[in-house]
């Protein structure tokens, strides 16, 4: 059955001498691998930059629910991400970005605010003329609303600390030694409640960024099981250290 939907490029993987599978997230059918013959030959290989993480298509595709990878008809740029492609220190927030959504964006179901959400976030990174070293961070911050654990806000003065294991924020540290430290969970904090303008108004050291980053991380690998290990993590962290 050809379906119709929008889809965004988590990552892409070499399948044969000329072809390629892409991981989408979709509107309408969540996360899905597709086919894509000939963009590895010469012919055919400029078209391979549509398909890096974070560009945006209209997919006219050949859906099956059992099949484990679909097949694309037609596809079309809805947006490309031109600004995030011209930049290198963006560009790799892309890459890392697409490796974590593609560890974490599982479900082959539709969750179209999920989908807006990432969306709209896309196109503030890529129009961001400045001032977006915290950006991955504060998508990250709040990517696990939508994700089933939402943290909790800080609400007194005297919860110093961020419980990862409950999502809260705690007056003394937690037993079972899965928190923050009183430095990092104040900054957590801000980000928790922060628009993308005022994140990156939070001032950071790069270190300072790096270890926040690690504990959002480990946050995510607490409440979903089995994330594999983000391996353009360090290349991100020397990037913006």
């Amino acid at each position: 059955m050809i379906e119709k939907t929008r889809g965004i490029v988590l990552n892409q993987v070499k399948y044969s001498d000329s072809g390629i599978v892409v991981q989408f997230y979709t509107r309408d059918f969540g996360r899905q691998a597709f086919m894509i013959r000939g963009l590895r030959n010469k012919k055919r290989g400029r078209q391979n930059i549509f398909f890096q993480p974070l560009f945006i298509h209209e997919l006219n595709i050949y859906y099956k629910e059992s099949r484990g990878i679909q097949s694309i008809k037609e596809f079309s740029a809805a947006y490309s991400p031109s600004g995030i492609y011209s930049d290198i220190r963006k560009s790799c927030v892309a890459l890392f970005l697409g490796e974590v959504l593609t560890a974490i964006l599982r479900e082959e179901s539709a969750h179209t605010e999920l989908f807006d959400f990432i969306e709209e976030a896309i196109v503030y990174f890529d129009k961001s003329n400045g001032g977006y070293s915290n950006f991955h961070v504060a998508f990250l911050a709040g990517l696990c609303s939508w994700l089933g654990f939402e943290p909790g806000t800080k609400t007194e003065e005297s919860q110093k600390y961020f419980d990862m294991l409950n999502g809260i924020f705690v007056s003394t540290p937690p037993s079972h030694g899965n928190y923050a430290t009183r430095e990092v969970s104040e900054i957590l904090a801000l980000f928790f409640s922060a628009s993308y303008e005022k994140s990156n108004e939070i001032p950071l050291t790069g270190a300072l960024r790096n270890e926040v980053l690690e504990i959002i991380l480990k946050y995510y690998s607490l409440h979903l099981p089995g994330i594999k290990k983000i391996k353009s993590l360090e290349v991100l962290k020397e990037v913006f250290s």
